[in-house]
């Protein structure tokens, strides 16, 4: 039978295998979380250490990330990816061995997870790079939307299965099963018939490798500005939540199975919006990208609330539809937007800035729920919100510019954080800037709007140079030089 059009990429054999591996793999990665949580706290411990396991596992991978995305870079990415899943079936084989003879102390939880960590700093840089390997245009965003699929089946049957198998045969299982997949994970990633790697021509240095990966991340400002708007909401909102959330549901809720539903329904909410991004296709990827995300902010309202168990989980099903959505739209944006050359390194960085503060969040969310009271904790967490900015061509689609779209006045629209929002038209045909305009949020005084409009010109000046064309608002800001209109013109290709 042949498969829909939304699903072709499943077409393809390689990306077949992959989707498999990946999608067991996720289903235990979604176990352990729940399994360690209440290992941890039948064992009376504190939600400070739920969160320095957890946070071991992070920060490893933070510390690790870059050089993961080097290595990804230099070695063919599908052996990178075989070494990590063979480590990370160790490591967890070792996290359930202790836990099912129930003789353990905290320490080995954290180092053993610290070594998790490890091995996924080098097989998630070099997954995001394999993936374009398997799959090219249109069939590439289906794939990431399958990928967030797979993801959000596991989210909802990890922690569910989790939850039951806690409750009847305690935490060791639950995390055994993670182990298993990871070996269904390197078996399937050993079957993949891949062309030959690209030689490298030129040999140069890991440090060398990584300044060109960080060249490459930081003159993409659409980039590094929303990954650092990540890095805060990972420190201060998805953190707190993950942490305490398990202490209200053991408190408030019921524990472990009611904790469990809870992050079933967050992956039955992310299978939907996996379903959505199959085929939603916005003109602006990374801010439709950016506001998805605010979906997530009724979950700790309600859980600091210690509201029933069915509200929660519906509120975790909304957070887990932006969530997904997100992810997809991101990842897409970014393999077709980075060359693969650098994709890996670039994607390190990404990682590495999005997570740097989640180990941090970790570590702070129990003693800060000691503090002020965890559901106070959540209550502000819920308060956070980071708003998105939109430093996205207007005529990027997720997968190439609309050049029809922005012959007829397509504008490059620029928000910046706080007061202000600039926009700056320019031709696709001549490279001209047609025009800069600016905004101001309501209720801004005038003194600071004249702050903020000159902040606009300044910045799209030192973008084009100076000279003579008239602007909107009547500053002069000059013609664009030969080479500064192959600069805007290749940069809005980019």
């Amino acid at each position: 039978m042949r498969l829909p059009e939304r699903l072709a990429a499943l077409r393809e054999r390689n990306y077949r295998l992959f989707f498999t591996g990946q999608a067991l793999s996720t289903l235990g990665d979604s176990m352990t979380p729940v399994a360690i949580s209440f290992a941890i706290l039948d064992r009376g411990g504190t939600a400070a250490q739920i969160g320095w396991v957890l946070g071991a596992g992070t920060g490893a991978m933070v510390l690790l990330l870059l050089f993961g995305g080097a290595v990804g870079d230099r070695l063919p990415r599908r052996r990178v990816m075989l070494v990590a899943d063979v480590v990370r079936c160790a490591v967890q084989a070792a996290v359930a061995a202790l836990l099912v003879a129930g003789h353990w102390h905290l320490w080995e939880l954290v180092v053993l997870e610290a070594l998790w960590g490890g091995g996924a700093a080098f097989f998630t840089p070099a997954m995001t790079g394999l993936l374009p390997q398997l799959l090219t245009g249109e069939a590439l965003a289906q794939g990431n939307a399958l990928q967030a699929l797979s993801w959000s089946v596991g989210s909802v049957a990890g922690p569910a299965l989790a939850g039951v198998l806690v409750a009847t045969s305690g935490p060791g299982p639950a995390v055994a099963i993670d182990a298993g997949t990871f070996l269904v994970s390197a078996a399937m990633l050993a079957r993949l018939a891949l062309p030959p790697s690209a030689v490298r021509t030129t040999a140069t240095s890991m440090l060398a490798d990584l300044r060109q990966g960080w060249l490459a991340f930081r003159s993409r400002t659409w980039l590094w500005v929303i990954v650092v708007e990540f890095s805060l909401w990972n420190l201060l909102v998805y953190a707190p939540v993950v942490v305490l959330g398990a202490v209200v549901a053991k408190t408030h809720l019921g524990g472990a199975a009611a904790w469990g539903a809870i992050l079933s329904a967050f992956g039955l909410g992310a299978l939907g919006g996996a379903l959505v991004a199959l085929h939603f296709r916005p003109r602006r990827p990374l801010v439709a990208a950016t506001v998805a995300t605010a979906g997530f902010i009724p979950l700790p309202v309600l859980l600091a609330a210690a509201a029933p168990v069915t509200l929660t989980a519906a509120a975790a099903a909304l957070g887990g539809a932006g969530f997904a959505l997100c992810g997809t739209l991101w990842d897409t944006t970014l393999q077709q937007q980075v060359p693969t050359e650098v994709l890996s390194r670039v994607s390190a960085y990404d990682w590495f800035g999005s997570v740097a503060l989640l180990p941090v969040g970790y570590a702070l969310a129990g003693p800060m729920a000691a503090l002020i009271g965890a559901r106070t904790a959540l209550f502000g967490a819920a308060a956070v919100t980071i708003r998105p900015t939109d430093r996205t061509p207007a005529g990027f689609s997720g997968s190439v510019l609309d050049r029809g779209a922005a012959d007829q006045g397509g504008a490059d629209d620029f928000l910046d954080h706080g007061l202000m929002a600039g926009v700056v038209s320019v031709s696709f045909e001549t490279g001209d800037i047609v025009e800069v305009r600016h905004h101001c949020d309501a209720g801004v005084p005038r003194a600071q709007s004249g702050v903020a409009a000159h902040h606009v010109r300044s910045q799209f000046r030192n973008l084009v140079g100076k000279g003579a064309q008239r602007c909107h608002d009547g500053v002069d800001i000059g013609p664009v030089g030969e080479r500064q209109q192959h600069h805007v013109t290749e940069r809005h290709h980019r």
